[in-house]
């Protein structure tokens, strides 16, 4: 099956990267790692390219236009530095490598935003989308969504592109957390849905009860839907609170199985078919 989303490049495996990616390898689970600034976006091409059944995207995470600390679940705190989505930059990574099948992560992120004057930096996360969205057209490559707490100012700036005849390929909103209407208003314009361990999560006064999340997860058509780990971050249960590997994703393919009540084989098939579709992956 396909981790359709993790970062497997970044420092959180700089000691035992390779031993990961043969854990992973080993239990037959394609990666896609994800670029989030020019750094990583260029690193996680070397390492795609050193590796079968790995691919791997280029892109601005939203939360690095503007200098600020991030806390992630279970892992240390890091700095951002501002950066601007440049075009030229990602034009050349895009030209560089057949591995590169993605632009992403980018998006829009209004739930952290740093002290710095809230309609400003939403203004910025706005106008670097729009330049990563330009460039994807340009491409022709299916973008990788960051999105919180702006599912409608996403869709919006969407429409303006589909209803246009832009962005061809499409794309997925990563680790979505929204409403059943959020998630089909993604895919009446062509867009799937990507779900992580978070969805495994359960309700600590009421284990045995669906979570909101669960119950969009066990809604949504597998045929709009694509797995992911986000690792290292989001560890599924039963490992929740030890860092994620993106072998871990079965445990996500589990959990939507029995809320659909179909096998795990089924959730893979479709999943992996809906991988290969969207990133055209070989």
């Amino acid at each position: 099956m396909t981790d359709s989303h993790c970062h497997i490049h970044f420092q959180s495996y700089k000691e035992d990267m390779e031993e990961v990616i043969a854990r992973t390898q080993t239990r037959g689970v394609r990666m896609i790692t994800i670029g989030t600034q020019t750094s990583t976006s260029k690193y996680g091409i070397e390492v795609a390219e050193a590796h079968e059944n790995m691919w791997c995207s280029v892109g601005l995470h939203p939360s690095h236009v503007h200098r600020q600390t991030i806390h992630e679940d279970d892992q240390e705190a890091f700095n951002t530095r501002a950066e601007s989505f440049d075009k030229d930059y990602y034009r050349e990574l895009i030209k560089s490598s057949s591995k590169v099948v993605a632009i992403g992560e980018v998006g829009l992120d209004f739930f952290r935003l740093p002290d710095i004057g809230k309609e400003d930096v939403m203004e910025t996360q706005l106008i670097n989308v729009h330049h990563a969205l330009e460039l994807a057209n340009e491409t022709d490559m299916p973008v990788i969504l960051h999105v919180r707490d702006a599912h409608a100012e996403m869709v919006e700036v969407l429409k303006q592109y589909t209803e246009s005849g832009r962005l061809e390929r499409r794309g997925v909103v990563h680790c979505f957390t929204g409403t059943i209407e959020e998630a089909r208003a993604y895919h009446d314009i062509g867009f799937y849905t990507s779900f992580t361990g978070i969805m495994t999560f359960r309700d600590k006064k009421d284990p045995e009860k669906l979570t909101p999340l669960m119950e969009v997860a066990r809604d949504v058509p597998l045929e709009w839907m694509l797995v992911e780990t986000d690792a290292p971050y989001l560890t599924p249960e039963p490992n929740r609170g030890k860092r994620n590997e993106p072998w871990m994703v079965i445990h996500v393919a589990e959990k939507i199985a029995k809320l659909k009540g179909v096998t795990v084989e089924e959730v893979e098939r479709i999943t992996d078919e809906n991988a290969n579709k969207l990133f055209k992956l070989a």
